[in-house]
């Protein structure tokens, strides 16, 4: 699909630290782990609609061991589709079980759009994330 992101790589300080967080939130979302390299690991989504591929990638460089600031020029957050508000609430439950760390619950978010149902949530590096429900139409 043209315009689709193809791939994206998140810079995180220890890749292995936050490899089981990224395997259960990816892999709920049905992403592959395909690759582990030096720098981190790829993980890969293949479905009839197209490819994406999310690498978490080791930081580098004398700002390595700096905190994440979403509201630095740079990535404020990530969010990825979600089936219906109950994949929603699911995720929301895996979340909790792996002791992830909520910034907002499930719930509407009609500033978003008629029927926007999310989650947003932070990686390990402090990194916001998000899973979102929203009808088509």
């Amino acid at each position: 699909m043209r315009g689709a992101i193809h791939h994206l790589d998140l810079t995180v300080k220890d890749p292995w630290a936050s490899r089981g967080f990224y395997a259960a939130v990816l892999g709920f979302m049905g992403y592959r782990e395909v690759a582990d390299h030096e720098r981190g690991f790829d993980y890969d989504l293949e479905t009839p609609e197209g490819f994406t591929s999310i690498g978490i990638m080791k930081a580098a460089g004398p700002h390595a061991e700096r905190a994440h600031d979403r509201y630095s020029p740079g990535l404020h957050h990530v969010a990825w589709t979600a089936e219906s508000r109950e994949d929603v609430d699911r995720l929301y439950a895996l979340l909790l079980g792996i002791g992830a760390t909520i910034l907002d619950p499930p719930a509407d978010y009609p500033r978003y759009g008629d029927g926007y149902y999310a989650v947003f949530f932070a990686d390990p590096d402090g990194l916001k994330l998000e899973y979102v429900y929203k009808p088509r139409g």
